[in-house]
């Protein structure tokens, strides 16, 4: 994984803590948005990725396992994550979420985790390209798992 890829990995991040430590709905019409875009850019970066390896020589069984890890990872730190994400009723009735400080911490440790991965990735291929392409899908699985299981949390909220 190079620098440029760490950078924007670790700014998307930056952003989507950001965005997960204010108060907002929980059925807001952004996170779709963002997680259509986040799957979008992930399969298409993945693709690349994937292309750009074959072409020197197959996929591996490490390599293929490491990314099935790495998107159960994705999941397993959006369900963890979930937990601690505050839900509540608003005086109006409208249901309110928002990230806590544990919420952050798991980010920070997620992103660690992912950057360890792809580079594991990368060298179980031999070439600095698949590991990178990974970002966007990662955080589309673990976003979408997250928001998932923050909103059915929130329908038993009374």
């Amino acid at each position: 994984m190079d620098n440029a890829s760490i950078v924007i990995g670790i700014v998307i991040v930056a952003l989507v803590i950001r965005r997960q430590l204010r108060t907002r709905p929980v059925h807001g019409k952004g996170g779709v948005a963002l997680l259509g875009f986040l799957g979008l850019m992930g399969v298409l970066a993945f693709t690349f990725g994937v292309a750009s390896v074959v072409k020197e020589h197959p996929l591996g069984g490490l390599t293929i396992a490491l990314l099935a890890v790495c998107f159960l990872v994705a999941a397993g730190f959006g369900v963890v994550r979930a937990r601690t994400v505050e839900v509540w009723r608003a005086p109006g009735g409208e249901l309110l979420r928002k990230g806590t400080p544990v919420t952050t911490a798991l980010w920070l440790v997620s992103l660690a985790v992912h950057i360890g991965l792809d580079k594991w990735i990368d060298h179980s291929t031999g070439t600095g390209l698949l590991g990178a392409s990974t970002v966007y899908l990662y955080l589309a699985v673990t976003l979408t798992v997250q928001d998932v299981l923050v909103r059915r949390r929130a329908a038993s909220v009374a």
